[in-house]
């Protein structure tokens, strides 16, 4: 199946991106990047490196596996091609789903605040394709409208997202130092996701998990599947995200 990947040209979360594009190619599936630009993206510096997290690092750093699992995404022949936002309007058709990553930094705006992403997150979900949001990728979908409706195609749906504690705990982690840099926007992602909603109990939180997520516990986070759709919180849950949305994708494969 071929599924499309937009990214923000800078900024987005190495873990969130690579681990699912990693059981993406894995299980035999295209995936097609798109930027802004048709310019290779580049994740958030800090997230790779660590620079800049003090004693929380070995807390807010990606893990080993996950950042050479960057190098390799980075390194790939799709990812050093990928198309334009533009070249995607109305294009819906050319693909079997679609993955949303996250990432906070203040470059993941023009990714979450695309009005034609927005418009193909609906074309998506409407269609009943295959739709994988997690983190801040949720916010997409959230704004994402219905155009008979004219609500979000997140209304009558179950979903989680970066929650409103995991938000405001890494800004209080690294707020003395690094400012805003966790607060993408004034209302948190839990919130304004929740307002998308019919219910804000249709928004699920998940438990709270102290071991960090590695190749060896791939079945460790939280998720949330309402029938084409699957979300999860953050970094955490990359794993079990990506191989859930792996067989999502078995479950609508018309072969």
């Amino acid at each position: 199946m071929r599924i499309l990947f937009p990214l923000p040209s800078l900024d987005f979360d190495p873990t969130e991106a690579s681990v699912p594009w990693r059981a993406l190619v894995d299980a035999g599936h295209e995936v097609v990047f798109a930027t802004p630009n048709g310019q290779p993206a580049a994740a958030d510096p800090r997230i790779v490196s660590g620079r800049g997290f003090a004693l929380w690092r070995q807390f807010l750093r990606a893990v080993a596996h996950a950042r050479e699992v960057y190098g390799q995404m980075e390194a790939s022949e799709a990812f050093q091609a990928p198309l334009r936002y533009d070249e995607l309007a109305g294009q819906h058709e050319r693909f079997d789903g679609v993955i949303l990553t996250g990432g906070h930094a203040p470059k993941m705006k023009p990714y979450l605040e695309s009005d034609l992403l927005q418009a193909l997150v609906a074309d998506y979900m409407i269609a009943d394709k295959p739709v994988g949001a997690i983190c801040h990728g949720a916010l997409l979908v959230a704004r994402a409208r219905d155009p008979k409706t004219g609500r979000s195609v997140l209304h009558g749906r179950k979903t989680t997202a970066l929650t409103k504690s995991q938000e405001m705990a890494a800004w209080a982690m690294t707020g003395l130092w690094l400012g805003s840099y966790y607060r993408t926007y004034e209302i948190t992602v839990q919130d304004e996701v929740s307002q998308a909603l019919a219910s804000a109990d249709d928004f699920l939180p998940g438990p709270f998990l102290l071991r960090r997520e590695g190749p060896e516990r791939r079945d460790y986070g939280f998720t949330v599947r309402d029938r084409n759709y699957l979300s999860a919180r953050y970094y955490t849950d990359a794993y079990k995200f990506a191989d859930e949305f792996v067989a999502l994708l078995a479950e609508h494969d018309p072969a």
